[in-house]
C-alpha cells in the first residue's frame, strides 16, 4: 500500500481553504486505496487559539476520515502582525520534521504546501533524510505576494526566502500549480514544462449543492432582506475596506445588507470602520464551521469574491468561487485576470467589475437585487459548470494519475481524468 505524507500547518478542524482542500484530497486518496497521513500542527488559525484539547503535547495524533493525522507543538500566533506569522510558520517548517519524525513512518511520497513557504524546510529534511520523492503545492507565489502586498520590505529576506522557494522547485519531482497563471509564471522563469502540473482547487458537489432559500434562513434566523455576503478570509488581500464604501453607496436601500462572515487580520479595524462611519447595512458574523458553509451560501442572495487590485492577483482562483457555483448561487467577482475568464466569460456565472472599486459593485449589487432572474440563470449555470470540470473526485483522479507516474504504478481511479496542463 502506498503512503502519501501531506505537510501543511493547516488541517481541520480549522475551516481555512487549505485545510479544506487539503483533507477532502487525502480522505478520497484513502478511498482509492492508499495509506495517507498529515503532518501538521495544533488548529490554531487564524486566530491564534488553540483548542483546550490540543494543548500541552509535543506530538498527538488523531484518526479523521481514515487520514491519520500527526499534530506536533509549534509556536501559533494570531494571522495578524507579519513578524510573528513569519515565525510561527518558521517553527512549524523547522521543528515538524524532528518532533514528526517517528510518528509519520515511511512515506513513498510526501507532498508540501506553499504558502507557508517555510513548509519547503520540512518537506526537504524528510525528503532528504528518508530518500522519497516530494511534490511541491504551489497556491500562491512567495514571496512575491508579500512583497506586492507591503508585507515583506527587507531586502536581505526578500533574497533568502527567493532562494528557498526557487530552489525548492528544482529539488521537487514535480511543482503542483492551482492556477494556469501560476504554471505560466513558473515556465517563464525557467522551469521545465513535464515538471509543473496544474490542477486547480475544486468543490465537494455533493456537500455544496442547490437548496431552498427559505429553509436556509430559517435554520439561520434571517428575514428576508436582499443579502449580498462576503464569507472567508477578512485579510489584507481582499480588499474589504471597498465593501464599506459600497454599503455608503447603497445606503438609501434598506431592503440590501452586507453581509462579512469571517475572521483574520483586518477584521477589527473593518469593525471599527463600518460603527464610525455608521453603516447600518452591514453586519459582521463570526466564523461558520465548513459544515455549515453550504447553508450560510444558500441563503444570501448573491455572493461576493473580492481581491485587491494588483498584478499578483490577475493569476488569482479564489477557492470560495468553486463553492460558491456548486450552490447555485450568483457571484460579483472583483477579480480581474484567470478567475475572470473563468467563472465569468467560460461559466456565465458571474457580474465581474474592477477590483477595489465600490461603484461597480454597488451598481452589479443593484442589477441582480432588481433582476431576480438574472440572478438565478448565473446561478444554474455556475452548477453545470463545477460538475463538469471542478468536482473534487474528477481532482482527486488526476492527482491519483501523478503519484502513480511518479511512483511507477498503476492509478487506482477509474474516472475520467481532467487535463494537467495548461
Amino acid at each position: 500500500m502506498q503512503h502519501i505524507l501531506f505537510v501543511t500547518p493547516y488541517y481541520p478542524p480549522e475551516k481555512a481553504a487549505p485545510a479544506v482542500r487539503i483533507s477532502e484530497t487525502a480522505s478520497r486518496l484513502v478511498k482509492l486505496g492508499y495509506k495517507v497521513t498529515v503532518l501538521t500542527t495544533v488548529p490554531n488559525y487564524p486566530t491564534g487559539v488553540v483548542p483546550p484539547e490540543y494543548r500541552g503535547h509535543a506530538v498527538q495524533q488523531e484518526v479523521r476520515e481514515g487520514v491519520r493525522v500527526v499534530r506536533v507543538w509549534s509556536y501559533v500566533t494570531a494571522n495578524k502582525g507579519f513578524l510573528k506569522r513569519i515565525l510561527s510558520q518558521l517553527s512549524f517548517g523547522c521543528l515538524s520534521p524532528i518532533l514528526g519524525w517517528q510518528a509519520i513512518g515511511k512515506p513513498d511520497v510526501i507532498i508540501v504546501e506553499s504558502p507557508p513557504l517555510f513548509d519547503a524546510i520540512a518537506a526537504r529534511l524528510l525528503s532528504w533524510l528518508k530518500q522519497r520523492p516530494f511534490i511541491f503545492l504551489v497556491s500562491d507565489l512567495w514571496p512575491e505576494s508579500a512583497v506586492q502586498l507591503g508585507m515583506l520590505r527587507n531586502r536581505f529576506l526578500i533574497k533568502v526566502a527567493e532562494w528557498l522557494e526557487w530552489s525548492t522547485y528544482q529539488k521537487a519531482s514535480f511543482v503542483w500549480s492551482v492556477t494556469a497563471g501560476i504554471r505560466t509564471t513558473l515556465l517563464k522563469r525557467g522551469l521545465p514544462a513535464e515538471k509543473v502540473f496544474l490542477l486547480t482547487n475544486g468543490v465537494d458537489t455533493e456537500k455544496f449543492t442547490p437548496r431552498s432559500q427559505a429553509q436556509a434562513r430559517t435554520e439561520l434566523g434571517w428575514d428576508n432582506t436582499f443579502v449580498a455576503l462576503y464569507a472567508g478570509t477578512h485579510g489584507l488581500a481582499h480588499g474589504l475596506a471597498t465593501l464599506l464604501d459600497t454599503a455608503e453607496l447603497l445606503h438609501d436601500k434598506p431592503d440590501i445588507q452586507l453581509v462579512l462572515v469571517g475572521d483574520g487580520a483586518a477584521k477589527t479595524d473593518l469593525v471599527t470602520q463600518a460603527r464610525q462611519r455608521n453603516l447600518t447595512n452591514v453586519t459582521f458574523l463570526e466564523t461558520v464551521t465548513h459544515d455549515q458553509m453550504p447553508t450560510l451560501l444558500a441563503a444570501a442572495d448573491v455572493c461576493l469574491v473580492p481581491l485587491r487590485k494588483l498584478p499578483l492577483f490577475e493569476g488569482a482562483l479564489p477557492s470560495k468561487m468553486y463553492e460558491i457555483m456548486a450552490c447555485a448561487r450568483p457571484i460579483i467577482l472583483g477579480v480581474d485576470g484567470e478567475a475572470r475568464r473563468l467563472v465569468e466569460q467560460e461559466a456565465g456565472s458571474a457580474l465581474a467589475v474592477e477590483p477595489e472599486n465600490a461603484a461597480a459593485l454597488a451598481q452589479a449589487i443593484l442589477a441582480l437585487y432588481t433582476q431576480p432572474e438574472l440572478a438565478r440563470a448565473l446561478g444554474q449555470r455556475g452548477r453545470a459548470f463545477v460538475e463538469a470540470r471542478f468536482s473534487r473526485d474528477l481532482l482527486v483522479a488526476a492527482l491519483d494519475e501523478r503519484i502513480a507516474g511518479l511512483l511507477g504504478t498503476k492509478a487506482r481511479s477509474a474516472v475520467e481524468l481532467i487535463p494537467t496542463h495548461a
